[in-house]
């Protein structure tokens, strides 16, 4: 369904005759004389890009596999439930490579092929157990992160018993898959803290090796069980595991090889960021949530419901530190909660000193890298982070933002020229309902900065408008750029809060031009599901479903995205796509291209649709030209386009539409 006011520029079918002309032609045909349709799209200024109401995300019926949907300019091609040794374990992020999908999951890693999206199929589902088993991909090799407690480095089922182990694995798996129904298993590189996140770098300068930034925020290990651990405030310990992140360097000719080559600091001389207080809602959960027994720490200042994964890793920690077997008793369990917030101190590096309370974040949750300009967005806890990557062993902090709206930095998004950032607030950590009609739009959203002589500047917050339940977790999630040409889209994941589609291209002022929601997995109590992350990817959007497996949607034309510029997107293809790692968009020479220009400058009113018209047509005779005159006719638009810029709304825009129809005519 697509919804927009009555205004649209241009709403008629336009049919054109046309007669060879000199000025084009030297030589007349059938084809040059044809009448042609052209089909102009409806426009309209995203200022009417109202969502259908009432919002039909409001309300869904739940379900696991049946819940009711809510889509709008999206259509969902394929649905497809996890191969059966995954179901119930959590789906996390995605990579691409080819026609696959490497999906991750606490099990393992699913492999599929989506050259048919209305029909993925299951290539591989290979049991290697892990949280979070985020996954990149690069040529021939396949990275995942393992950061808990019960990763093994056989990629056994039985997770670890023992404190001390050689057999835990916490860190980057890389795997060779030139044969990707069997995967070999080539390395892992052990780290302190784990590997929650990382992100895969290829420097454009370095065709030999490729880097591997790991971000960890687990307990640090034992030194018994990796030599050189240490959870000591720097001061007392410069080798400290705390505040750094680590940089593998991975020899493309011998991957075995791949080791720890720095752990830079680009925390130094941070202080602890501003923060807000919870919820009114949040603070009532907490008191029933207390009086049911779970578990609260303080964390960053505030009192919060310790995730139950956190709470299993640490009493299967207790366990293995009394050298027990099995489950917990009821012993661990008090054990844990008089010395639950010491241990989540020693996680996170925290404490109650005054010099450790002065202190800001101690590791990044997801580092962006964006190689061809040389930089990367750091979302690390409390700060978001600008770094300068251009010596990718070294990489340098250049500016840090803080902001009492943020409870948790998440993850980052660059525009594709580099000059805005987005950043994400996983507020809750992922597991609570942070989208309910009384949580304020400023928490648990993005906030957009444009980035000014290495400077960010904060523009505006975006959050998905539609209110969720509370047996919905739902935040500020991971997402992508879409590739369409002139502006700035893009696809985000809010768990069970959907993916939205939102354009902030006026970083100012950010509008939701698509989206699509389930209902609650579970209608009666809080049940973890939706989307962990959603990625464009060659014309496909990619959703991992955290409960519910993968999903698969195209756009929809609708006023504010016309199918040329859905087409001109289409035209970008890439070998492979990792979710931290941002590759620059360049546009093949298309008619798509020149098209989806024309549209833009429809849409925002920056030439009169006599002049509007006129290149249309003009479009169209040279499309349907021979290859001689369609040369010379695009020229010639060429130079009325250019000169048309210099008068127009929008120079920059005009310019665009002319610099497309030049490199068409080649």
């Amino acid at each position: 369904m697509t919804l927009f006011m009555n205004k649209t520029r241009v709403s008629s079918t336009l049919w054109v005759s046309f007669i060879a002309v000199a000025t084009f032609m030297s030589c007349s045909s059938s084809q040059e004389t044809a009448m042609v349709t052209i089909n102009a799209p409806e426009v309209a200024p995203l200022t009417e890009a109202i969502v259908p109401t009432p919002d039909p995300r409001v309300g869904l019926d739940a379900g696991l596999f049946d819940a009711e949907e809510a889509v709008w300019n999206l259509e969902v091609l394929s649905q497809t439930p996890p191969p059966e040794k995954f179901i119930g374990k959590t789906n996390s992020d995605l990579a691409f490579q080819g026609n696959y999908a490497f999906q991750g999951n606490y099990n393992g890693i699913i492999v599929w092929d989506i050259s048919d999206p209305t029909n993925p199929v299951l290539i591989n589902d290979y049991e290697c157990p892990a949280s979070q088993s985020d996954v990149s991909v690069y040529e021939n090799l396949l990275f995942v992160s393992g950061e808990g407690l019960g990763g093994r480095i056989d990629c056994g089922t039985e997770g670890v018993q023992e404190a001390v182990s050689s057999d835990r694995l916490r860190g980057i798996r890389i795997f060779d898959i030139t044969d990707i129904q069997n995967p070999e298993y080539v390395a892992n590189v052990q780290t302190c803290r784990g590997s929650h996140t990382h992100s895969v770098l290829k420097d454009p300068n370095d065709d030999e090796n490729i880097y591997v930034y790991v971000s960890g925020s687990y307990v640090v290990r034992s030194d018994e069980e990796l030599a050189g651990c240490s959870d000591l405030q720097p001061e007392e310990d410069p080798n400290s595991a705390l505040f750094r992140i680590e940089v593998i360097k991975v020899p493309l000719n011998s991957p075995e090889d791949a080791a720890i080559v720095s752990s830079p600091r680009i925390f130094e001389d941070l202080q602890a960021p501003p923060t807000h207080g919870l919820a009114p809602a949040d603070i009532a959960a907490i008191e029933a949530a207390k009086a049911a027994g779970a578990y609260t720490v303080v964390l960053g200042g505030t009192e919060r419901v310790l995730p139950g994964r956190y709470v299993q890793g640490l009493l299967e920690s207790i366990v293995q530190q009394r050298g027990g077997e099995g489950a917990p008793t009821a012993d661990d369990s008090s054990t844990l909660r008089n010395n639950i917030q010491t241990m989540v101190d020693a996680m996170f590096g925290g404490g109650n000193d005054d010099v450790t309370a002065r202190r800001g974040p101690d590791q990044c949750h997801d580092i962006t890298l964006y190689p061809e300009l040389g930089i990367a967005g750091g979302a690390c806890e409390g700060y978001g982070l600008l770094l300068d990557i251009s010596d990718p062993a070294n990489p340098v902090r250049i500016d840090a933002v803080a902001d009492s709206n943020f409870a948790y930095w998440h993850s980052a998004t660059f525009s594709n020229s580099g000059d805005k950032v987005i950043f994400t607030d996983e507020w809750g950590g992922g597991g609570g309902p942070k989208c309910r009609d009384t949580d304020p739009m400023e928490w648990g959203a993005n906030a957009i900065f444009t980035i000014e002589d290495g400077k960010m500047e904060f523009k505006e917050y975006y959050k998905m408008p539609a209110p969720q339940t509370v047996n919905e977790n739902c935040v500020a999630h991971n997402g992508s750029l879409i590739p369409v040409p002139g502006r700035d889209i893009m696809v985000q994941s809010w768990y069970q809060g959907g993916i939205s589609i939102f354009d902030f291209t006026d970083p100012s002022d950010p509008v939701e031009i698509a989206f699509h929601d389930y209902g609650p997995t579970n209608g009666e109590s809080m049940s973890m599901g939706g989307s962990w992350s959603v990625y464009w990817y060659n014309g496909v959007i990619v959703n991992s479903e955290i409960a519910r497996g993968l999903d698969l949607f195209k756009l929809t034309p609708s006023p504010f995205m016309t199918e040329n510029e859905i087409a001109a997107a289409n035209t970008v293809q890439w070998e492979y796509l990792n979710a931290q790692g941002q590759p620059k968009i360049y546009w093949p020479a298309t008619f798509h291209l020149a098209k989806a220009y024309v549209d833009q400058l429809d849409r925002d009113g920056v030439l009169s649709n006599t002049e509007i018209m006129d290149i249309r047509q003009s479009i169209a005779r040279a499309e349907m030209a021979n290859e001689k005159n369609q040369a010379s006719m695009l020229e010639n638009l060429y130079k009325s386009v250019s000169a048309k810029a210099a008068n127009s709304a929008n120079p920059t825009k005009v310019s665009a539409l002319a610099e497309a129809l030049k490199n068409l005519a080649g």
